[in-house]
């Protein structure tokens, strides 16, 4: 009697079990359809507002940052963000560290030989800034000037190809900033660095009395999401992402958010 009472308790634990696995593999087909969420590192130089920064809790944010998260909300994957050196960025994608990177990365022929980019999503360009006494009203002022930059960018690549690669007045550094700090200390006459960036820097510091100098020379630029060369699969969800937010509102509700017009 003991021996067929045990047969019974085991074959009741056992129907219990199956019917405990068959519930979780149904709440798994209904809330992840029975797929692992993929989820993609993603590198950004978080030093360049309002594109991308570090807000005072620690959190990474951003124009590019809401852009690239509402294109994985609309394709389905996850985004991880990690602060990352501009110098060297796309370099990441080669050796595998990140899968992405969104850091208002400019689209031109030299790194398309490194990377692939995603349709373009913002439309930028140069502008100059300088002390709001300051002469200088187009980029041939420059000339006999010192000018600072932040290093590999399109800032750095115009100037250096007006003023000429052997000129020792550009003062490149790591990052916009740092640009910006030997401006408002006196060391150079002028920055150079995209619209954007300049835009948001005289708004968030007023006491410092700068003007923005606009100059058409500078050509229009069109930023784009890198991935690693050949990467034709994440390369089209970034892409079809893209097309839905501008298609339903999304893409113009963020460019407002970061006070873009």
């Amino acid at each position: 009697m003991k021996k067929y009472l045990k047969i019974f308790v085991l074959s009741i634990l056992a129907l219990s079990l199956l019917f405990a696995v068959g519930c979780g593999t149904k709440a798994t087909t209904e809330e992840g359809k029975g797929e692992d969420v993929k989820t993609y590192k993603v590198g950004t130089d978080a030093a360049y507002a309002p594109f991308e920064s570090v807000d005072p809790s620690g959190k990474i944010v951003g124009f590019d940052i809401d852009v690239l998260s509402a294109i994985a909300e609309a394709e389905g994957f996850k985004v991880e963000f990690i602060n990352t050196k501009w110098d060297g960025i796309l370099a990441n994608l080669a050796t595998n560290k990140m899968d992405i990177i969104v850091s208002a990365v400019t689209i031109d022929d030299e790194r398309k030989k490194e990377v692939d980019f995603s349709d373009p999503y913002f439309e930028s360009t140069n502008y100059i800034l300088v002390p709001k006494d300051s002469p200088i009203k187009s980029m041939v002022d420059l000339k006999g000037k010192k000018v600072a930059v932040q290093q590999g960018t399109t800032g750095d690549m115009a100037i250096t190809k007006f003023l000429g690669k052997n000129y020792d007045g550009i003062k490149r550094f790591g990052g916009n900033p740092e640009a910006f700090l030997e401006l408002k200390n006196g060391r150079v006459d002028a920055a150079v660095a995209d619209s954007g960036v300049v835009v948001e820097y005289v708004k968030a510091n007023p006491d410092q009395n700068l003007k923005i100098v606009k100059d058409e020379k500078f050509p229009k630029e069109y930023y784009g999401i890198a991935v690693k060369k050949g990467n034709t699969e994440l390369l089209e969800k970034i892409n079809s992402g893209l097309k839905k937010i501008k298609e339903n509102g999304e893409y113009d509700r963020i460019y407002k958010k970061w006070g873009f017009q």
